[in-house]
């Protein structure tokens, strides 16, 4: 397991832990077991319940975070995924496909970053090309075809923004997506599962909510980013994260996302499946909800509630 610079006291008493089970003992008077992992668990609530905004960004790229097809199949069953957006080629960085959910028939789509280094570059890191999000635009219109709902898992660091992605029409692509999201029939969930960067995120954040959990961050770009355009350098990416309020307390306070799904004490990762039963939990809930409006109802929803996002002003002076 991989351990964050400040989840240092909880990688000590797992070590702990791991050699009292090996019969090795490193504390005097011996402690049991039972309460060392006690500890374990005050120690993770008392460090995650003080997190700064950059710690949070931190925890949503954690390497053992669990990622989109992982959530799947703890989820759903009989998943079936589809390939290819009918135009160029499969992206590997979007997985789509009709999963069994509760019962009901859903349509999942999500960026999938990979668990280890050979499966990020087989994933580009998370970062979709224009194919993907004509793939996702496809699974989209497939589900409205058959009146099933859409849930989108995000957790992307951005569009992919090499040359050839632009020379296809990445730009068009995610306004594509944008435009047809609004107007889907069916319902659309929306969850930022880690990362949420820029249009990226967006390609397939249009919806009639939009949650994240607890430890993710979603911006219209990265602290790192926004460090190296205001001061030319990345040493501010602290003071960046702050500025951008990019956590999801911050964007429930602001209005931006409609609620906050809880994390396991120590961050998803910590204990993946207990994440995804939540995480279940949640889009029953919330698709149960949704299924409650028409059609009509839920876009003209969207398209208010998009409308109302943010603060402007029409000069009406000739």
């Amino acid at each position: 397991m991989n351990f964050l610079d400040f989840e240092q006291p909880i990688e000590e008493l797992q070590k702990q832990i791991a050699h009292q089970q090996h019969g090795v003992h490193l504390t005097r008077p011996k402690t049991s077991i039972a309460e060392l992992e006690s500890k374990l668990h005050e120690t993770r609530i008392d460090i995650y319940s003080s997190l700064t905004t950059w710690q949070r960004i931190q925890v949503s790229r954690h390497p053992d975070r669990p990622y989109t097809l992982y959530y799947i199949e703890q989820m759903s069953t009989n998943f079936i995924e589809m390939f290819g957006d009918r135009s160029f080629r499969d992206d590997k960085a979007i997985v789509g496909g009709f999963g069994e959910l509760n019962g009901e028939t859903v349509m999942f789509i999500g960026h999938q970053k990979g668990n280890n280094t050979k499966a990020r570059q087989y994933r580009n890191f998370g970062m979709a090309n224009p194919e993907g999000y004509r793939k996702a635009l496809r699974l989209m219109k497939l589900a409205e075809k058959f009146n099933k709902p859409v849930v989108c898992l995000i957790d992307t660091p951005g569009a992919y923004p090499g040359e050839e992605a632009e020379q296809r029409g990445q730009g068009e692509a995610i306004a594509r997506n944008l435009i047809e999201m609004v107007s889907l029939k069916v319902p659309v969930l929306c969850i930022v599962i880690g990362e949420g960067a820029s249009g990226g995120a967006l390609g397939i954040g249009i919806g009639d909510k939009l949650l994240m959990l607890e430890n993710t961050w979603y911006s219209v770009i990265s602290p790192e980013s926004c460090s190296s355009i205001l001061w030319r350098s990345w040493e501010f990416k602290e003071k960046a994260a702050e500025a951008l309020k990019p956590i999801p307390q911050d964007l429930l306070a602001l209005g931006i996302i409609d609620g906050i799904i809880p994390e396991p004490p120590g961050g998803a990762h910590s204990a993946p499946e207990e994440a995804a039963a939540t995480l279940k939990a949640a889009i029953i809930a919330n698709l149960s909800e949704l299924k409650k409006l028409s059609a009509e109802e839920r876009i003209n929803k969207r398209i208010a509630r998009y409308s109302n996002i943010g603060i402007y002003h029409t000069d009406t002076t000739e």
